[in-house]
Order: structure tokens, then sequence, then C-alpha cells
């Protein structure tokens, strides 16, 4: 299988263009779990049918940043597009770390400004977590706790149903085989888990890297994160692989220890239901 790198400018998800590897990979693992994804030529509409309140299942990818007085026609095109959302959601083709427009601004978007990293080969972290018992998830009741897990973990009131339908989702894709996901367990309770899955080319993607608060700072994620990728290249054949961050986020030095190196920034802007 290849080991070099792969630059990842340019790469194609069928003969849609997408230059930001973050979103590139996005879009790949939505098509995976059965989105649905339509060229405007300006824009493309990812839209997930299964999964409404999912708002990066149903989001605009913006071709390019709005210029002056664009910012209120992109929010109508996606009130057109989504007439039923709550929320909104729009991403920006692009790998560069630019200003938020002062109309998504005004109109009470989030600028949300993510890492991408990449690694080729990733490193075992300096203090393996050697307790728990790391495997698959098999079965209902550990894809009840993974939803438990992600409650949990989700930093908000009301998580909605979709968090159900995200592990129905991730369940589907592992038993058709396009990836793995493994969690960390002590007793038989779930205290940690995370995704890997084969986008194309190459590319492995990394997702939802949870850990329960209450048994954080243990090496779990940083053992998981190493578990998964020795996976993805002896069973994947994966390459490269992917994770996407908030660059202020504790969990970073986490996938930096791993071997993971910031290659490009990942540009969104959503408003919340209310």
């Amino acid at each position: 299988m290849p080991c070099g790198r792969r630059t990842p400018t340019g790469i194609r998800l069928g003969t849609v263009r997408i230059t930001s590897l973050g979103f590139r990979t996005d879009v790949a693992l939505r098509v995976l779990e059965g989105a649905e994804v339509t060229d405007r030529g300006d824009c493309l509409v990812i839209r997930t049918p299964d999964n409404p309140d999912f708002w990066w299942g149903n989001f605009l990818l913006l071709a390019r940043l709005p210029g002056p007085g664009q910012g209120r026609p992109w929010l109508a095109r996606f009130a057109a597009e989504f007439p039923a959302a709550r929320h909104v959601a729009l991403g920006v083709d692009t790998t560069d770390d630019v200003e938020t427009p002062e109309e998504f601004a005004a109109a009470g978007l989030q600028a949300d400004r993510a890492a991408v990293l990449t690694a080729d080969r990733l490193r075992p972290p300096a203090h393996p977590n050697t307790a728990a018992e790391i495997r698959p998830l098999e079965g209902d009741a550990d894809w009840r706790q993974s939803v438990d897990l992600a409650v949990r973990c989700f930093d908000s009131d009301d998580p909605g149903d979709f968090l159900e339908r995200r592990a129905a989702a991730r369940r589907r894709l592992t038993q058709a085989g396009a990836g793995i996901w493994f969690g960390a367990f002590e007793g038989g309770c779930l205290l940690a888990q995370l995704g890997l899955f084969d986008v194309g080319d190459g590319y492995a993607r990394y997702q939802h890297v949870e850990t329960d608060p209450a048994a954080r700072r243990r090496g779990l994620a940083g053992t998981l994160v190493w578990t998964a990728g020795r996976y993805g290249r002896e069973v994947l054949g994966a390459s490269t692989f992917v994770i996407v961050a908030d660059p202020a986020d504790v969990a970073i030095r986490v996938y930096r220890a791993c071997g993971f190196t910031v290659r490009q920034h990942q540009l969104s802007f959503d408003r919340a239901p209310g």
C-alpha cells in the first residue's frame, strides 16, 4: 500500500471538487451515511433526510467566502434550501484563516475556525492507558452506551434525538465495513470512544473523540487514537490520517503527541435554533 505523503489540495468527491481537506472528508462521511449532495455551482447543498436536526449533515458549503453585501443573500439561500430548519450552517471551501463577514456576525452567526491535522504515521501515546479494555463496539448494549456517553459529553441541555440517529448511522457504517468505532471500557462501562472511517484516496478520517468528563486525563483518548490508527493502516489500508479539532481545545495536544500536524484551517459559520 502507498506510504508517501498525499497532497490534499484539489482532491475530488466524485465529480465535485472540494479543496478543503476538512470539508472533503466531512462530505465523504455524510455521503457514506446516506446524505444527498447537490452541486449548485457556487455552493454544495448537503442534506441528510434521516437526521434533519444534524447541523453539519444539513448545510451549505460555499465555494468561496462571501464578499461585502453577499451575506444576507446566503442566509436567504440557506432558508430556501432548508425551509424547515431551525439552525443555520454554512461552510466555506477555503484553507485560509479569514475574517468573519460583518453581515454574518450581525445575523448572529458564530464563526468556527477549526484546525485540520494530518499524519502519515502515528506514534503511541507517552502514557498509554493499560487498565481499560480497548475494543470495537458490539451489539445493542454497547451502542446504547455510545449514545449515553455522547449525551454526557454534549454541551447542551437539549441535544435532541439526533444523537440517537447519529449513532445509528455510525453503526451502519461499521457494519458495512467502512470503518471502525472503538471504545474504552472499564468494568463494562464505556468511558471514551472514537471512530475512524475510510474516505477514499488513502485517507482515513477520525470522528468524535469523546471522553467521559469524569474519566479525563487518564490517557484514554491517546490510547484510542493510537489503536484506531493501527487498525486504519493494517485493515483500511490508509496512508494519511485526518482529524479536525478546535485549536484552543486541550485535546489537540493529544493529537500532536500522537504525530498529527496542522495542515489547514477549516472555516464554518452556524447559528443555533432559538
